[in-house]
């Protein structure tokens, strides 16, 4: 996938194009099923397929007091987005310069002039242009005087739910440690990546070494407590089991940050330091307590390591 920085990167002639344009914040669900029908439309014309995206929140400019975390950083969105093979994503600095530029400017100057778009889609309650004077109807009676259609793709929902899938509550669920739910908003595991670095090397003493990320994360970290997941090590494609601990490890109380460290099951001889892994989140076992004692503590570690078998066997089976 081609990554576009600004709208004077796009070669002459690149177009037609076929644009879904949003915040993408996360590539969730709701975003795969628009880039599934972005892609429909451009296969039966022939265009390209192309996301235009910000890099921040336009709260984060507009309203920063109402901006709230990202659910991915700006490199990750990117990296999601080229997984779903797109031709190309534009990823626009939203400033206050964008922030003023009107809603026919940016449709002539951005998806007419560079991308040559050929057809526009977006949600039902999609706004841009200054003070969100642009909207679907008017992307609707711009059209045939510039030459592209509009499609409005309707709200994705969860079989069984009647809330639609957004961001907001993907973060709301996160917030919660509901990392299973939060993975079928998704549409994709609950997931941060870093590398791994030296800790305090308590768990080694304890008979449960883990991998410590650095603070260096590129998504939003689900609350405190101990889940069942994976390691995914980037350097040797392997993934390995492994109970997860998220928080500042209260019962010896000398973590000042919140860390994520994986313990990976029944492997004694792993050397991971510097190694650029993923950590992926299935399912939350417990919240994060302080023990009454190092013994109490290696028992509920013990049990954990069990629980995580026995939750990573039933997904895998």
């Amino acid at each position: 996938m081609i990554v576009f920085r600004d709208p004077s990167e796009v070669p002459a002639g690149f177009g037609p194009s076929v644009v879904a344009i949003g915040k993408f914040d996360g590539v969730h669900a709701g975003h795969r099923a628009v880039i599934s029908r972005l892609k429909e439309k451009a296969d039966e014309s022939g265009a390209r397929a192309v996301a235009v995206t910000f890099d921040r929140n336009p709260l984060a400019v507009l309203r920063p007091d109402r901006c709230p975390e990202n659910v991915v950083t700006v490199d990750r969105k990117l990296e999601l987005l080229g997984e779903l093979e797109l031709d190309a994503t534009l990823l626009l600095t939203f400033d206050a310069e964008l922030a003023a530029r009107s809603a026919e400017d940016f449709v002539a100057d951005i998806l007419v002039s560079a991308l040559q778009v050929s057809t526009v889609l977006v949600g039902d309650d999609f706004r841009f242009g200054h003070g969100g004077a642009g909207t679907p109807a008017l992307l609707a009676e711009l059209g045939p005087r510039l030459g592209f259609t509009v499609e409005i793709v309707d709200d994705v929902y969860l079989e069984g739910s009647d809330r639609r899938v957004s961001s907001t509550w993907i973060r709301e669920l996160l917030m919660e440690g509901d990392v299973a739910k939060a993975g079928e908003v998704l549409g994709r595991s609950v997931d941060v990546r870093g590398e791994v670095v030296h800790g305090l090397k308590r768990g080694r003493e304890l008979g449960f070494p883990t991998a410590n990320l650095s603070t260096i994360t590129d998504s939003f970290v689900p609350a405190d407590g101990v889940y069942a997941g994976w390691l995914v090590d980037h350097d040797t494609g392997i993934r390995h089991r492994s109970a997860i601990s998220v928080g500042t490890n209260p019962t010896f109380d000398d973590v000042l940050v919140r860390q994520v460290e994986a313990h990976v099951i029944d492997e004694t001889d792993l050397d991971l330091y510097g190694h650029d892994v993923t950590v992926e989140f299935v399912e939350r076992l417990r919240g994060m307590v302080a023990f009454e004692g190092i013994e109490k503590l290696k028992l509920q570690m013990a049990a954990d390591v069990d629980e995580t078998r026995r939750v990573l066997a039933e997904r895998v089976g």
